[in-house]
């Protein structure tokens, strides 16, 4: 019992961090039918950005968390400017193209995108500042960090944050009728350009506070760390049925859940030598396992292909 209820907090923390990267997979695909593989990338840019302002401002002599908070912050207006970037200058070109034409376009910005903090922060893997105390909590008789409850407690407050932005404003309106579609939202009056443009700066900002997420959470930070994120947060997204915002929510917590109960019943059994290594191996099996038996997903709707 210990075993299950220690894994299911593990989950739910690790689980809130794919939730806030598969919302960004989400609002895009669900406005424009697109899969910004360069997602993952987005939120590795805001890590690495977050180490590097931090660092300045500790030096500075700022505390560790008005450090943390500029880290923060500058690291959402530098994903908030580069989705825009990346939807102006690699996608809306290509709006009108055949849908395998962006995809591709968006592999290529991934590839690019490591290449250049590659360049920028070196190969080696990076320190992530300490921001919080690392205070421990018990419940019966499971443990969690205060960095743990903070980031769930950042997650929730974030995706309510969008849910309300997404049902009780303006652009949220405008958002779910392109969404819906395009063309007749366009004749009522919708600025189709702004509305996309709108989306990816969003999704690039929840990005950004996910990856100051991993970042505290495992304290290390490396070029490449977007791309294994990425691809978990995808399946999030598509588990609980891409283009649904409750559905990415609820997907990134379940996977989360998944992989840390699979990975912490193996490890039990095998001494905890075969657990962290078969932990990767539970998100491609839900992924497998969704689209053979629900390829909507938990939380989708079928509907037909877009002309």
């Amino acid at each position: 019992m210990d075993i299950f209820l220690q894994q299911i907090i593990n989950g739910v923390v690790q689980g809130s961090i794919y939730a806030l990267v598969a919302l960004g997979y989400t609002m895009v695909y669900g406005i424009m039918g697109l899969i910004n593989f360069a997602h993952g990338e987005v939120v590795m840019i805001g890590t690495l950005v977050t180490i590097t302002v931090a660092g300045l401002l500790a030096a500075a002599g700022l505390p560790p968390i008005l450090a943390g908070l500029g880290g923060l912050i500058a690291a959402v207006l530098c994903c908030m400017a580069l989705g825009w970037g990346l939807e102006r200058v690699a996608y809306r070109p290509l709006r009108n193209a055949p849908r395998l034409t962006p995809l591709i376009t968006a592999i290529g910005m991934s590839i690019v995108l490591q290449n250049v903090a590659m360049i920028a922060w070196g190969r080696n893997y990076l320190t992530f500042p300490a921001f919080l105390p690392k205070a421990n909590f018990e419940v019966a008789g499971a443990h969690f960090t205060a960095i743990q409850l903070f980031i769930v407690i950042v997650a929730a407050a974030t995706m309510a944050g969008l849910m309300l932005l997404i049902y009780r404003t303006k652009l949220g309106m405008a958002m779910r009728a392109t969404a819906q579609n395009p063309a007749v939202a366009s004749l009522m009056g919708v600025n189709i350009d702004r509305v996309i443009a709108a989306a990816f700066v969003i999704g690039s900002a929840l990005g950004a506070v996910a990856g100051v997420m991993v970042g505290t959470y495992y304290e290390i930070a490396h070029y490449q760390m977007g791309f294994m994120l990425g691809l978990k947060a995808f399946t999030a997204a598509v588990l609980g049925g891409i283009g649904n915002l409750a559905g990415a929510m609820a997907g990134g917590v379940l996977l989360g859940i998944i992989e840390a109960l699979g990975a912490g019943y193996i490890g039990s059994l095998t001494g905890d030598f075969l657990g962290s290594h078969y932990q990767d191996i539970f998100a491609f099996v839900v992924l497998i396992v969704v689209l053979m038996f629900k390829p909507s997903g938990l939380f989708g709707e079928k509907t037909g292909d877009r002309a």
